[in-house]
């Protein structure tokens, strides 16, 4: 992003504002405590927050409230996570070689970051988490699996991720959890919300 993008406000469609921020999930929080009026959902991505609103909104008021708000700490009123995870994804040894370490190494690495939920996208339940060493930061597949078991755990580029449910997909697969990232049938489906702290810890086979 851009210095002349941030807080650059913009209109989707009759309904919806997006703004540019450098926090997406702590504005995201912040506006959720304002409680403004006729706000439909605020949906934080990678660089920008999404404002979908009624018809009856004030829509430059919504605008001023997306470019002043100051963000909260995007872990306010978050929840803590540990997903248990047996490290024997189909592709740790190629992922361990690529980063010229060990597969050992590649898993020692992997668990040790507190992870942060910056948004969900994808699949419902689908969490990008922040934090990933450095050193594990590898490209997607050059070609996509057609089939990713539910609860791979995965890494693309600067990313680590859960795969909620079984879905085509080109992240790089490092083992998997029995977690159950999404259940309608919980008041809140999501495991893992925008905020939360996710650590991973390696269990046997």
């Amino acid at each position: 992003m851009t210095a002349a993008a941030e807080g650059l406000v913009r209109r989707c469609g009759d309904r919806a504002l997006l703004v540019e921020t450098a926090d997406p999930a702590g504005l995201a929080a912040a506006l959720r405590v304002l409680a403004l009026a006729d706000v439909v959902e605020i949906v934080p991505a990678a660089t920008t927050v999404l404002l979908r609103h009624g018809a009856a909104a004030d829509v430059a008021a919504l605008s001023r409230a997306l470019t002043t708000t100051e963000p909260l700490p995007s872990t306010a009123g978050a929840g803590e996570a540990v997903i248990d995870v047996v490290y024997d994804g189909d592709d740790l040894h190629d992922v361990a070689d690529l980063v010229g370490l060990s597969p050992e190494a590649v898993v020692a690495l992997h668990q040790a970051p507190a992870y942060e939920v910056a948004f969900c996208g994808f699949a419902p339940g689908f969490a990008y988490l922040r934090g990933l060493d450095p050193r594990l930061v590898v490209p997607r597949l050059a070609a996509p699996r057609i089939r990713v078991p539910a609860g791979s755990v995965a890494v693309a580029d600067v990313w680590s991720a859960v795969y909620p449910r079984e879905s085509p997909g080109g992240w790089r697969l490092l083992g998997r959890t029995d977690a159950m990232l999404w259940d309608s049938g919980r008041a809140e489906p999501a495991l893992l919300a925008p905020g939360t702290r996710v650590r991973f810890r390696e269990v046997p086979r």
